[in-house]
């Protein structure tokens, strides 16, 4: 990153600094609520009759959470990367992308949604693959470069 000595770009650094620790922060807390909130869903489910058994929907459901809470912890180690790098890495923005699309696709419910969302679901999970296999195929060409 540029260094500058103009006073009001850095105090304005420093308060970008300070709102991405408490992103950092705040993105902790919803990891706890929700892995409560698996745990929470989780139990509601399995005393209801019949008793500790789960329906397709109810395992979808928890699937669904589960990769909420999963996302949330992607989102946290980009924050994390950013505080310690200062730069967006865009490996780690595509695959929390590719996480959440796929915990859509988990939870689609194919009965109520038209083909054109699926194709349209279908075309974005393409673009970031592709994506995301260029930007590893890219860094790996980039990391045998610089070793030579």
């Amino acid at each position: 990153m540029k260094t500058t000595d103009e006073p009001l770009i850095i105090f304005l650094q420093k308060i970008i600094h300070f709102s991405v620790r408490l992103l950092a922060i705040l993105m902790t807390f919803v990891i706890i609520w929700g892995v409560g909130d698996v745990v929470y869903e989780l139990y509601k489910s399995l005393i209801r009759p019949p008793f500790m058994l789960l329906n397709i929907n109810d395992i979808l459901a928890t699937f669904g959470a589960f990769m909420a809470v999963l996302i949330a912890i992607e989102i946290f180690i980009n924050i994390t990367v950013y505080l310690e790098e200062d730069v967006i890495h865009i490996k780690i923005v595509l695959a929390t992308a590719l996480m959440a699309i796929a915990r859509k696709v988990i939870i689609f419910d194919y009965d109520k949604l038209s083909p054109a969302y699926i194709w349209a679901s279908a075309g974005v999970i393409f673009a970031l693959s592709v994506g995301y296999w260029l930007i590893t195929i890219y860094g790996r060409e980039n990391r045998i470069n610089e070793d030579r």
